[in-house]
């Protein structure tokens, strides 16, 4: 039996059309009937009925399917953990991170690490603050960075670490600005954090009614704005630190306005000895 055959199957049962299939496959869809037919000739049984233009599955593909996706997934699995042998890894570990956190401390952080554990494989999901307790509950990832607190109920949370969000301005206005010209003046972009935007707009607009506003929701592109002029931000201070280093952005001090702080979550479920591992690494650094 080949495995192609099982993936045939399990993508013709999904879209219930062998010419949807034969386009998500990339094959041609006299291919995609050549495939189901030789497999229905070797478990010797029907496994669609055709009605027009579309399948539907036989009683014997309803039995078939979840033995089919069982045997690809595992196949996947096996494949995966063989190549990571053959390239000398003997552990894994799956991290899903903000954006935020991945264009960062973590780059830095991850190269110190992976060069003290050579095998261990680390593998790193880039997805939104809110997405990350689900792909921890599910068991899609082992550990989690993120900047807001999940709602999952089944994984445990710890704070990492916590930093001050400061409002930040472009070199290209010369002398020292304040925060009441900043955010008179100038648009303030908001809404590239998940955590702590509502509340802190709430108190800009208390001390600055007219303040105009821009939605942006990355930071990097919020980083860029602000460099080119066009507005200024509150961000946290890993963020742009080292933009104000090389002088291409300024902090602009606080007058009114509270400004927040940022924290960074570590999330779990189940504390493998990768998962630990890497925690008490993170703590040491």
């Amino acid at each position: 039996m080949d495995i192609k055959w099982l993936k045939t199957f399990i993508i013709c049962a999904k879209l219930e059309n062998f010419r949807k299939a034969s386009e998500e496959l990339f094959l041609t869809q006299p291919a995609v009937t050549k495939q189901i037919k030789r497999l229905e000739e070797h478990l010797n049984s029907q496994l669609f009925d055709r009605i027009g233009k579309n399948v539907i599955l036989t009683q014997a593909g309803y039995k078939f399917l979840p033995y089919a996706k069982e045997f690809v997934a595992t196949y996947e699995r096996g494949m995966e953990r063989f190549e990571s042998w053959k390239q000398g890894y003997r552990r894994k570990l799956t991290i899903a991170t903000a954006p935020q956190i991945a264009s960062s401390f973590l780059p830095s952080l991850l190269r110190a690490f992976v060069d003290e554990n050579p095998d261990m494989e680390v593998t790193i999901d880039v997805i939104k603050s809110y997405e990350i307790g689900e792909a921890i509950s599910s068991g899609r990832a082992d550990l989690g960075l993120s900047k807001v607190m999940p709602l999952q109920a089944n994984i445990e949370v710890e704070a990492f670490a916590e930093e001050r969000v400061i409002l930040v301005g472009s070199t290209r206005h010369t002398g020292v600005m304040a925060e009441s010209e900043a955010l008179t003046t100038y648009r303030l972009i908001t809404h590239n954090h998940p955590d702590y935007w509502d509340f802190l707009l709430n108190d800009i607009k208390r001390h600055y009614p007219q303040v105009r506003t821009m939605e942006v929701n990355q930071i990097e592109v919020t980083k860029k704005f602000i460099e080119n002029g066009l507005g200024v931000s509150y961000l946290p201070y890993s963020m742009v630190e080292e933009e104000i280093a090389k002088n291409h952005l300024l902090e602009i001090k606080s007058e009114k306005v509270s400004t927040p702080t940022s924290a960074t979550y570590i999330l779990t479920r189940v504390a493998t000895n990768e998962v630990s591992h890497f925690m008490e690494f993170l703590k040491g650094t």
